[in-house]
């Protein structure tokens, strides 16, 4: 199973779309809200150069937004 962490916040719809196409694909994933974890805000940004949630870290690989296509590749699904 590839190692799956989703940048996001409370207040962000696309957020909310990936978690639920990874729920519906059975990917489990590590959700961390940047706008209450300062460090990973930080950390998100140096690594996809995005200040804009959502951001995907798939086996470090980075996609930024919802991108289906992309998510399903990645996770060869």
């Amino acid at each position: 199973m590839p190692k799956v962490r989703v940048y996001t916040t409370p207040v962000c719809p696309w957020c909310e779309r990936v978690k639920q196409f990874l729920r519906e694909h059975g990917v489990e994933f590590e959700e961390v809200n940047v706008m209450e974890d300062r460090k990973a805000a930080i950390e998100m940004i140096e690594k996809s150069g995005q200040m804009g949630v959502p951001v995907i870290e798939i086996d470090g690989q980075i996609v930024v937004g919802y991108n289906p296509e992309r998510l399903k590749e990645l996770l060869k699904l």
